[in-house]
């Protein structure tokens, strides 16, 4: 899995695909950023609640290439093959995008920096908020990479991941168009109603659990996938 793990995160940093998003998507935070610069607003959860909308994009584009282009590479074969298990390939490739998540994240944590200098920010309120971030970037990169695990066309494996990222984000609002039975289901399977938790600072391990279970899901359906993929092959 380590070995998998390094060759996907020197994949990342060796093409320019790591660098240019990480530099768009600062960009995009610090423009999020400057009402609370200059308007001296200490209110850096709703921030957070914009970066989150921005993984509907990041997260397709960071995930495509993840499996996609090793069919389309025919290097899938030699994962196949390798003596490491299955699972382990999975994880070590989807441990490598989290990986190159958590730097973007890293980088963004400058901004409650500048607000801690210039003013008193709610820090436990940020840290829920980062933690409810984090949790579900790395839910949406299990989803990311089932998609690229489908296809080996890796612009149909960014708009497969990408609806499916797109229906769980308004799933918490067609839910409240519904009622009933339906509406409930709908509502469970919301991954913003978990999130709004942590944006108020709450940390409660209902959510957490659910979060970990939801990204679990799809690593599991991702070994299946390419599981049955191996033995179709022979």
């Amino acid at each position: 899995m380590l070995a998998v793990f390094k060759r996907e995160v020197r994949a990342y940093f060796y093409s320019p695909i790591a660098y240019v998003l990480i530099g768009f998507y600062i960009l995009l935070c610090s423009i999020f950023f400057l009402p609370n610069l200059y308007g001296g607003r200490a209110d850096f959860n709703s921030n957070l609640s914009s970066m989150g909308f921005l993984l509907l994009f990041i997260v397709p584009i960071l995930t495509m290439r993840i499996y996609a282009e090793d069919r389309k590479n025919g290097t899938e074969v030699l994962l196949m093959t390798t003596p490491v298990r299955l699972t382990g390939v999975v994880l070590g490739k989807y441990f490598a995008v989290l990986f190159v998540f958590l730097v973007m994240t890293a980088i963004t944590l400058i901004y409650p920096i500048i607000l801690a200098i210039f003013g008193n920010p709610p820090v436990s309120q940020i840290v829920g908020g980062y933690v409810g971030f984090i949790l579900l970037g790395a839910t949406f990169i299990s989803i990311g990479v089932f998609a690229s695990s489908l296809t080996e066309n890796q612009i149909i494996a960014a708009v497969v991941a990408f609806v499916m990222l797109l229906v769980m984000w308004l799933m918490d609002a067609i839910s409240s168009m519904l009622s009933g039975l339906l509406s409930k289901a709908l509502s469970w399977f919301s991954l913003l109603a978990r999130y709004s938790e942590f944006n108020l600072g709450i940390l409660n391990i209902s959510p957490i659990v659910y979060y970990l279970s939801f990204t679990a899901v799809f690593i599991f359906l991702t070994v299946r996938v390419i599981e049955k993929r191996r033995w179709s092959q022979g």
